[in-house]
């Protein structure tokens, strides 16, 4: 087996701010077409800001989509050709006031690989300094501080429903716990 599927056609039916949606033909391993619709997202990134007393850095936001409030890593999407450390570093200060120091690279997550294009880019760092809060326009934010134990409690128990912020808190008490963050 090869576990591919080779694109035949592609057609938009929606192109928007921050999505585009379209409907592709794909021709299966076995040489039938199978339809799959997809959803173009330009990518994210997140923080995750770890004070010297081991307290993590979230943000509370009204999320539409879910009609309720989420307890999140600091977070933004990406802008084409933007480099995504210098949007994490950004959003870092923009959401929560903080600057970093120590950051490290945790790896890509892929949200919904079933129909969408998104990766979110992970990242860590230890807090340098704080400042003031720069949310953009159409942002209205919490800033919490949450011990990193009470976070991962938090995760195992369906407290954070946030599937980046559950990864990043989890990388980050590894880390720790190896010495490494």
């Amino acid at each position: 087996m090869k576990l591919t599927e080779k694109t035949v056609s592609q057609e938009y039916k929606y192109r928007g701010k921050i999505i585009n949606l379209r409907v592709d033909e794909a021709e299966l391993e076995n040489g039938r077409i199978a339809k799959r619709e997809v959803v173009e997202h330009p990518g994210g990134v997140t923080i995750g800001a770890l004070t010297d007393q081991d307290e993590l850095l979230f943000v509370r936001q009204f999320r539409y989509p879910y009609q309720k409030v989420l307890l999140e890593t600091p977070a933004g999407k990406l802008e084409p050709g933007e480099d995504a450390f210098e949007a994490g570093k950004r959003e870092l200060r923009e959401e929560t006031g903080a600057t970093g120091r120590d950051f490290q690279f945790l790896g890509n997550m892929y949200p919904t690989p079933g129909y969408c294009t998104e990766i979110i880019r992970l990242y860590a760092c230890r807090v340098e300094d704080f400042g003031q809060m720069d949310p953009d326009d159409d942002e209205f934010l919490e800033v919490e501080r949450i011990p990193l134990e009470k976070a991962v409690q938090m995760v195992l128990n369906n407290e954070i429903s946030d599937g980046k912020t559950q990864l990043v808190i989890l990388k980050i008490a590894a880390l720790v716990q190896q010495h490494k963050l």
